[in-house]
C-alpha cells in the first residue's frame, strides 16, 4: 500500500509502502472488541473494598429480647439492617485482568490499523528529531499537518524522549513506541501518524 511521506512542514517528500499484511487485511470486529475490553479491564485497580458484618467494630450484645416486642428479632448492632452495620455482599479486592492469546491480540491490532488505512486516516511522517523537549515545536508540526484540533497518535520506531516530552502536555496528542502499540490507542486516535523509521517494524507487529 503506497502512501505519501510528509516532512515536519507538511510537504510531500516521497513515497512509502505500508505492509499489506497489516494495513490491507479485512478487519475482524470481534477480535477488536475482545482486545479493547481486555485493555480497559486491565486499567481497573480492583482495590475497592467495603466492610462486611464480621469486620465492623461494635458491640455484639443482643439489642432486645427475642420475643414480645412486636417487631423483628435482632441481634448485634453490626447487622447489615442497621445504620453503620456491615454491607451485604460488598465489593472485595479483585483482579480484573483478562488473558488473550498472542495471535488474537495481533489480529486485533492489525484490524484496527486496517480500519485507519481504509478511512484514509494514516499519515507517514519523516522521523522527527528535537534537540530538546519543546511543546511549541511539536504543536507547530501538528499545525502543518492540519491536525491541530483532532486526536493524534504518533508511532515512533524507537524511544525518543524529546519528542515524547514535547507532546505530553497536549491533551489531544499521544506518542507511543511501536513495541507498545495497542488496539485501544489506535482506535481512540482520529489520525494515526507513523514515523518513517517505524514502517519496517509493522510487519512484526
Amino acid at each position: 500500500m503506497e502512501i505519501a511521506v510528509l516532512n515536519s512542514k507538511g510537504v510531500e517528500t516521497g513515497k512509502a509502502n505500508l505492509p499489506e499484511a497489516v494495513f490491507g487485511i479485512e478487519p475482524n470486529d470481534h477480535a477488536i472488541y475482545l482486545d479493547v475490553k481486555a485493555y480497559l479491564a486491565a486499567q481497573r485497580q480492583g482495590t475497592h473494598k467495603a466492610k462486611e458484618r464480621a469486620e465492623i467494630v461494635g458491640s455484639t450484645r443482643k439489642l432486645k429480647k427475642q420475643k414480645g416486642t412486636g417487631t423483628a428479632r435482632s441481634g448485634s448492632i453490626k447487622s447489615p439492617v442497621f445504620r453503620g452495620g456491615g454491607r451485604i455482599f460488598g465489593p472485595r479486592p479483585r483482579n480484573y485482568r483478562q488473558t488473550l492469546n498472542r495471535k488474537l491480540k495481533q489480529l486485533a491490532r492489525r484490524s484496527a490499523l486496517a480500519y485507519k488505512a481504509k478511512e484514509s486516516n494514516v499519515t507517514v511522517l519523516e522521523t522527527l528529531s528535537f534537540e530538546a523537549p519543546q511543546t511549541k515545536a511539536y504543536k507547530e508540526v501538528l499545525s502543518n499537518l492540519q491536525f491541530s484540533d483532532v486526536k493524534t497518535l504518533l508511532v515512533l520506531g524507537e524511544q525518543n524522549d524529546n519528542v515524547y516530552k514535547s507532546a505530553r502536555n497536549l491533551p489531544k496528542a499521544n506518542v507511543v513506541v511501536i513495541d507498545s502499540l495497542n488496539t485501544y490507542e489506535v482506535l481512540h486516535a482520529d489520525k494515526l501518524i507513523i514515523a518513517q523509521d517505524a514502517i519496517e517494524k509493522f510487519s512484526n507487529l
